[in-house]
């Protein structure tokens, strides 16, 4: 896919995450309490999820038909070129009223994150990144943070129902006994977005999905913070382990919670 072809997707990416975050902020707005159902154990559901998703599913197929797209909660095929979109990441957040969630639109051509589009409708937030070109928010450039040691970083770690809680309770001791802070705000995209923006210095998960990842992974590479290769997994659309992290901790971390980093690929 040509320069021109992948600016145009980056740019619709950008309008159709803010489109679709400027519904999810209404929706949030007027939702009636307790208006959620479970898919599965800690695993919320929304209407705003489905009404989300089929906005932007809408949109992509409108602009650019020829391309697949995988969205959470419809499914979907994939091509050369790939959406894969999280209508609102952050679903337990949304549906308790805690106003921390987004919506996520990333692409992958021929197997290789290239661009994404982050909506934090709630804070007026946009992050958008693409592969070799940099990454921002709110169209300002963005760095991942100078922190050196773990005894000052400040490390989200996520938490998955399809790994026994043994294993994040034994990775949030390791860290603990590191000397760092340890949060877990609840969406894992923003997670990412935040050590890409030098919010937090790392964001570990042991199994996440790849529309919670896509975008974010793409702005902590092109923000200069440093990544394991979550699409070097077998089966990641099912899910696989995550680490992100600020260059000055990242070796230190992946030792701790145990996932490798890699070498961006070519």
């Amino acid at each position: 896919m040509d320069d021109r072809a992948l600016n145009l997707r980056l740019h619709a990416a950008c309008s159709i995450a803010a489109e679709a975050g400027a519904l999810a902020r209404h929706l949030f707005l007027n939702r009636p309490q307790g208006d959620y159902a479970l898919k599965g154990p800690q695993d919320y559901l929304t209407e705003a999820d489905g009404a989300v998703e089929a906005l932007v599913r809408e949109r992509l197929a409108t602009v650019f038909p020829d391309d697949g797209m995988i969205g959470e909660e419809t499914g979907g095929s994939s091509a050369a070129a790939t959406w894969i979109v999280d209508p609102i990441d952050g679903t337990a957040n949304f549906a308790r009223g805690v106003p921390h969630f987004c919506v996520s639109i990333g692409l992958l051509v021929d197997g290789r994150p290239e661009l994404g589009a982050i909506a934090a409708p709630m804070q007026n937030e946009l992050y958008a990144a693409r592969r070799s070109r940099g990454a921002t928010l709110n169209g300002r450039p963005i760095r991942a943070a100078a922190t050196g040691a773990l005894s000052e970083a400040v490390v989200e770690l996520g938490w998955s129902p399809r790994r026994p809680a043994a294993d994040y309770l034994t990775m949030t001791e390791r860290v603990l006994a590191s000397g760092a802070s340890v949060r877990r705000a609840g969406s894992g995209t923003l997670g990412l977005a935040y050590v890409a923006a030098g919010r937090s210095d790392g964001y570990a998960e042991l199994n996440i999905r790849a529309w919670d990842v896509l975008a974010g992974l793409v702005l902590v590479a092109e923000a200069g913070g440093l990544a394991n290769d979550f699409f070097a997994a077998p089966d990641w659309l099912s899910g696989a382990p995550v680490l992100v992290a600020a260059p000055g901790i990242g070796a230190a971390l992946s030792e701790i919670v145990g996932i490798p980093l890699s070498a961006a690929r070519s």
